[in-house]
């Protein structure tokens, strides 16, 4: 199985990297944390002019027609920007849904539309329901339109979690794919955020003084560096080999979706950690930017499945092979 980009897949990458990069991140991300989600729709609007949203989208409904790995390369540079919102229900789960119960709703999307989905037992609230144009429900296989309901509290401001009530039913989809997607996503994210927390980390390593030395040549630091990277490399192949076996049909895809969210998970936390250790306590207050990237990282790791609920479906994969 081949595992390396092509061009397109590079380009694709940098553009969304460097409109991003242009929109001054930290800023929208606490503007969000504060409830003014204006500055971060207008980049989610020019990330729609992309065609980030409509990557999973038909083209006969105004989308890309894209396929998993396209969808991997899109959401990990929304995750290295920590780009606040429902990224991974809006780009990857509702479009998968959508095509089931509504595809006359999948243009909105693609034009910009924002949306976030609940379904039970794994993914019990719906992320941003006060800011999503659409809100999805999905009990057993049943599709409906929701309303959000009560909030509750994340150790990611940026990431308001709101139960659902339902609306009108939409008809009935297999949440199978859709949750697959969800976790392949949401694992690309973790890498984007983790090399992000690496850059930040190995940067400060670089300008920090100690005892007349930078810190990055003290030899402790630079072990805890070198095995974040190393994490990292090692779970990125396992995120492109599930993107292709979800693209390809293979019967092992939801194991080697599982796979890959466990190890992007565990990369990514590391990730976190290992930042928190080399800036010490100023890290995790609000005023430094990298809390905006540690408190995503810890809330994603058990975003669209656990690391216990996907190592449990990798080992039940094994045991029925």
């Amino acid at each position: 199985m081949r595992f390396a980009l092509d061009e397109s897949h590079e380009d694709f990458a940098a553009s969304i990297d460097a409109l991003l990069t242009k929109s001054d991140m930290p800023a929208v991300i606490r503007a969000w944390n504060t409830g003014d989600t204006g500055p971060g729709l207008k980049v989610w609007q020019r990330l729609a002019e992309t065609g980030v949203n409509g990557l999973l989208v038909a083209e006969e409904h105004d989308g890309l027609g894209a396929d998993a790995v396209d969808l991997v390369v899109a959401v990990e540079q929304l995750g290295r920007h920590a780009v606040p919102g429902p990224v991974v229900e809006t780009v990857a789960v509702a479009p998968k849904l959508l095509a089931s119960v509504a595809p006359d709703r999948l243009a909105a999307l693609a034009s910009g539309s924002l949306a976030t989905v609940a379904a039970a037992p794994h993914v019990p609230y719906a992320v941003d329901a006060d800011t999503a144009d659409l809100v999805l429900l999905v009990q057993d296989s049943t599709v409906s339109t929701g309303a959000a309901g009560d909030a509750h509290g994340s150790v990611d401001p940026a990431r308001r979690l709101f139960a659902v009530t339902p609306a009108e039913t939409l008809g009935t989809a297999d949440f199978t794919d859709a949750f697959d997607l969800g976790a392949l996503a949401t694992a690309a994210q973790l890498i984007g955020l983790g090399r992000t927390l690496l850059e930040i980390s190995t940067e400060y390593a670089q300008q920090r003084k100690q005892f007349g030395r930078v810190i990055g040549s003290f030899q402790a630091i630079k072990h805890h560096l070198a095995e974040v990277a190393v994490a990292l490399e090692m779970a990125r192949p396992l995120l492109l080999g599930a993107a292709l076996a979800v693209r390809d049909g293979l019967p092992t895809a939801s194991r080697d979706v599982s796979a890959a969210k466990v190890a992007c998970g565990d990369a990514a936390y590391r990730a976190a950690r290992t930042a928190l250790q080399v800036h010490g306590a100023i890290g995790y207050t609000q005023e430094h930017d990298l809390s905006l990237w540690l408190t995503k990282a810890r809330a994603l790791v058990t975003a669209w499945g656990t690391p216990d609920v996907h190592r449990a479906r990798v080992v039940a994969a094994l045991e029925a092979s």
